[in-house]
């Protein structure tokens, strides 16, 4: 295995999946009364640091489905600095916040470690965990950070984000299958006017990394705009 180089880290961050979860904190922060800026980007950092850099460099190591050339050390290295980065920008946070966060910062690392390596038999890796990990997890976080406490509105937002983090789930994993684990494809579509199309990798794949794509810039999109509207 080689030491591989930036092209590896860049796609160990994915950043369009990072931009999508990200948004999910900055979505719960600015469905709070009061949004204080300082808060909001240390816990964008916090969430970057665990899941952009921490989660991703842990699945990378279990099993490379990157195909990276990344040497292992180099992920385990990842791996801790970035959840150690994250629990210590949420303890600063506690001072800030109250004891009130402390259960987030404990659970946080916890859901990256047992999903990413599927600790406890797997029992979180799946849709359900995935999205209570991934999206319902951000926005109550990023929510309870700026308003110590819990409301309506950011547990109907915790639902939307657990709804649209199983739909990505759902859509990511026939993706992944395919580009991974496909060694050929091979098929034909007769329409009822009888065309025929060709079914190949690209076929498949195309409406469902478009979905992805769409669904990843809509949720950017809104959380941006929540953040315009809150802090301009």
């Amino acid at each position: 295995m080689g030491t591989g180089g930036w092209r590896d880290w860049w796609v160990i961050l994915h950043p369009p999946y990072t931009a999508w979860h990200l948004s999910y904190v900055v979505i719960g922060a600015c469905l709070a009364p009061v949004v204080n800026t300082t808060r909001l980007l240390a816990t964008l950092l916090a969430f970057f640091f665990a899941v952009g850099v921490s989660a991703h460099a842990l699945d990378e190591l279990h099993g490379r489905p990157l195909r990276t050339r990344l040497r292992s050390e180099y992920l385990v290295a990842a791996t801790v600095l970035g959840l150690a980065a994250a629990v210590a920008l949420g303890a600063v946070g506690v001072s800030k916040t109250g004891w009130v966060l402390v259960p987030f910062i404990v659970i946080g690392p916890v859901i990256v470690m047992a999903y990413n390596a599927e600790l406890f038999g797997g029992v979180l890796h799946n849709d359900a965990g995935f999205a209570a990990g991934w999206g319902a997890f951000p926005v109550l976080t990023a929510y309870v950070a700026q308003a110590k406490t819990l409301a309506l509105a950011p547990v109907l937002a915790t639902l939307g984000a657990f709804a649209l983090s199983v739909a990505q789930r759902r859509l990511s994993a026939p993706a992944r299958a395919l580009r991974r684990r496909t060694e050929h494809v091979q098929g034909t579509v007769t329409t009822c006017d009888g065309e025929v199309h060709a079914i190949d990798r690209g076929y498949l794949l195309a409406p469902i990394e478009g979905a992805l794509r769409a669904l990843a810039w809509a949720t950017v999109l809104f959380a941006t705009a929540l953040a315009v509207a809150r802090l301009t």
